[in-house]
């Protein structure tokens, strides 16, 4: 196993072990007969297939189209590479994130992930299985790993599922710094550079009238620069109370996970949450 992959692990681990602590990681709030399930079924396969299986097909088309390119970039400076990385995979992913939103079909495969009535490192990865073979970024990222991006990536990904970690744990870590006054400036950059339980809860709000939800925004995943950046950002410092999906018809565990295979009700259209 790969150094980078085992250090994500082990984080992931400990976002585990501190909900295990502060706030009962088997039995959250508004958990439903399923809720589990999905999640189960989502995070394995997103890690041992999907993933693997895009990225090594990115990694394919780059070598398909640019054939003598392969460790182009071992020469580049690490700030360079990593930019691209920021361009290529997190920036093309808050686009893909806001496309689902605004497609009914796409929002299919990406409801999942709002259905849960909470939040926690649980639901990181549960999305429809259909939803990261779509997901340019994972391609993008293969494609700069052929052109030998490799190392940095290791960097890259580390740092981005730490903080996508924690902007869905429900051990809410920026909760406290805010009520620090004289780190509010410095708070006022962080939560406006990377996303935070604060900004990206209002993303998974239920009500968009109770003045904290912005689930047509907030849709950033290591940089909200791109939400501040896009026109997309709603920062309030608060938590929405409830969370979850509005003005939807109910979906089965089968269907989130396999839809459009599986159709719990065959003539529906589901509009993405207005």
């Amino acid at each position: 196993m790969k150094p980078e992959i085992i250090v994500v692990l082990c984080i992931f681990m400990t976002f585990i072990a501190a909900e295990m602590i502060f706030t009962n990681f088997f039995r959250k709030p508004g958990q439903v007969k399923g809720d589990g399930l999905v999640e189960l079924i989502a995070t394995l396969m997103l890690t041992l297939i999907t993933q693997p299986l895009v990225v090594a097909g990115g990694f394919a088309v780059g070598a398909f189209l640019a054939p003598g390119s392969a460790d182009m970039l071992k020469s580049w400076p690490f700030l360079a590479v990593f930019a691209l990385f920021l361009i290529f995979d997190d920036m093309t992913q808050y686009w893909w994130h806001r496309i689902t939103h605004a497609t009914p079909w796409l929002y299919k495969l990406h409801r999942p992930h709002h259905q849960a009535e909470y939040l926690s490192i649980r639901i990181v990865y549960r999305n429809n299985i259909f939803y990261y073979f779509l997901m340019p970024g994972l391609w993008l990222s293969g494609v700069l790993l052929y052109l030998g991006g490799g190392w940095v990536y290791a960097v890259y990904l580390v740092i981005k599922m730490t903080v996508i970690y924690g902007a869905h744990s429900d051990v809410r870590w920026d909760l406290p710094l805010y009520r620090i006054k004289w780190l509010s400036p410095i708070m006022w950059l962080v939560e406006r550079t990377i996303s935070t339980p604060a900004t990206h809860w209002a993303h998974h709000g239920k009500h968009a009238a109770d003045g904290v939800t912005h689930y047509k925004g907030n849709y950033g995943n290591l940089l909200f620069f791109w939400d501040v950046l896009f026109g997309s950002a709603k920062i309030t410092r608060r938590y929405p109370e409830q969370l979850g999906v509005e003005n939807l018809p109910e979906t089965s565990a089968g269907e989130q996970l396999l839809w459009p295979l599986w159709r719990t009700r065959p003539s529906d259209e589901v509009t993405a949450a207005e």
